[in-house]
C-alpha cells in the first residue's frame, strides 16, 4: 500500500521500535493527526485469545466518560409503552415489525446501533442476515437486549461503546477524536483498558494482551506499552 506524502512525514515521528507510555502515545498520534477532517482515534488491541472457542470469546460494553465525539444514531425495536419510553429517551427510530422490509428489501440502514427488548429478538432475529455482519444484531452482553431501553439510549448517546474479538483475535474500538484534549483520550483509553483487562478470559493460558497500537483514521501506528497492563 502507497502512503502519501503526509503519511510518511507523520510517520517519521514515530519510531516504530518503541512501545510508548500512554501519554506519550496519545501525544504522537494526535501530532500525526494529517487529515483535514477530525480523525478518529482508535484503539487496536492484539490478544493471545483463540475466538473459536467459546470460552474464550471476548464481548462487551463500556461508556467512555468523554464520549467518542460522534453523533449516534438509535433504532430501537419495541411494542406497547416502551415505544413511548424509547422515544421520550431520545432514540432516533423506534419501530416493529414494519420495519423488517424496509431493512432488508429497500437496504434502510439509516441508523449506527439497535436496541431490541427481549420480546422482540423474535422479529429483530429474522434480521440476522443484514445486521450480523455489520455488527448491528442486539446483544445482552452488550447491553443492547434490555427492558429498560431508557438506560440502553442514555448510555449509548453518552459515549457506551461496543468491543468483541473479530476474525484474527484482535479488538478494534474508537475512543474519541484527534479534536479532544490528550486528557480526554487518556481517560477514554483508561476506561477501555480497564473493561478489557476485566473481560479476560478464565479458560486463557499464556499472554492476554499481545499488542497495543493507537491510530488516527489517517495516521500511522502508535505501539503501546502493554507491560502496566
Amino acid at each position: 500500500m502507497k502512503h502519501g506524502k503526509k503519511y510518511q512525514e507523520a510517520a517519521k515521528l514515530v519510531d516504530r521500535s518503541v512501545q510508548y507510555d500512554t501519554a506519550e502515545a496519545i501525544a504522537l498520534v494526535k501530532k500525526t493527526a494529517t487529515a483535514k477532517f477530525d480523525e478518529t482515534v482508535e484503539v487496536h488491541i492484539r490478544t493471545g485469545c483463540d475466538g473459536r472457542h467459546a470460552e474464550q470469546q471476548i464481548r462487551g460494553a463500556v461508556v467512555l466518560p468523554n464520549g467518542t465525539g460522534k453523533t449516534v444514531r438509535v433504532l430501537v425495536f419495541a411494542k406497547g409503552d416502551k415505544v413511548n419510553e424509547a422515544e421520550a429517551a431520545g432514540a432516533d427510530h423506534v419501530g416493529g415489525e414494519e420495519l423488517i422490509p424496509k431493512i432488508q428489501n429497500e437496504g434502510w440502514l439509516d441508523f449506527d446501533v439497535v436496541v431490541a427488548t427481549p420480546d422482540m429478538m423474535g422479529v429483530v432475529g429474522r434480521l440476522g442476515k443484514v445486521l450480523g455482519p455489520k455488527g448491528l444484531m442486539p446483544n445482552p452482553k452488550a447491553g443492547t437486549v434490555t427492558m429498560d431501553v431508557t438506560k440502553a439510549i442514555n448510555d449509548i448517546k453518552a459515549g457506551k461503546i461496543e468491543y468483541r474479538l473479530d476474525k484474527a483475535n484482535i479488538i478494534h474500538v474508537p475512543v474519541g477524536k484527534t479534536s479532544f484534549e490528550e486528557s480526554k483520550l487518556q481517560e477514554n483509553f483508561d476506561a477501555l483498558m480497564e473493561a478489557i483487562v476485566k473481560a479476560k478470559p478464565a479458560a486463557l493460558k499464556g499472554q492476554y494482551l499481545r499488542s497495543i497500537t493507537l491510530a488516527t483514521t489517517m495516521g500511522p501506528g502508535v505501539k503501546v506499552n502493554v507491560a502496566k497492563f
